[in-house]
């Protein structure tokens, strides 16, 4: 591998492995390269082996720094807002492309349904680059978790769909951009 020098793990750490999205965990002594830290995770090849990622309260394992958050502060009254839900969403990142999953393309419907008294069920439906790839679970309840954290949201419910099938038409600007594919 070329790149920045290998970090060494401090501790055992669990991490998902990449593509395959299967658990697994560093042993402590290992050597791995970060590859991409955005959002709340860090992609890391670990020397001699795969791609894992890393959730961000475990970046003490290789001597890192929490990441701040990623998300806009919640609103002061605490009011929900539903603009927040995208931004939020454009915090969780696909561990093996530099975009984040709205970018990509990604999520196909967001639609807030309110339950009174000021909460509200988010409903997402999302897909992936591929229907077989494993890293679907872990970005279906990442997405879940950050946008669980908003003011006012009491539920959310996150679908994998694959209809219709996601295709480079979906791509943002921006991620075109980041990508080169312009």
């Amino acid at each position: 591998m070329s790149g920045p020098d290998p970090m060494v793990v401090r501790r055992d750490c669990p991490v998902t492995l990449i593509p395959s999205g299967r658990p697994a965990i560093l042993a402590r002594g290992e050597q791995v390269q970060a590859v991409q830290q955005l959002g709340a995770s860090l992609t890391v090849q670990v020397v001699g082996g795969p791609l894992a990622r890393i959730d961000g309260g475990d970046f003490d394992a290789v001597g890192m720094e929490p990441p701040a958050e990623t998300a806009p502060p919640s609103r002061v009254d605490g009011a929900f807002d539903p603009d927040a839900v995208l931004e939020r969403l454009r915090g969780v990142y696909d561990p093996e492309i530099p975009v984040n999953v709205v970018d990509l393309g990604l999520v196909y419907r967001c639609q807030a349904v309110p339950l009174g008294g000021g909460r509200h069920r988010v409903e997402i439906d999302m897909s992936m680059t591929a229907p077989g790839c494993g890293m679907g679970d872990v970005l279906r309840d990442e997405a879940r978790r950050v946008v669980l954290a908003l003011p006012g949201v009491a539920e959310v419910d996150v679908q994998l769909v694959w209809d219709p099938p996601w295709d480079m038409t979906r791509l943002s600007d921006a991620a075109r951009l980041e990508l080169g594919l312009w």
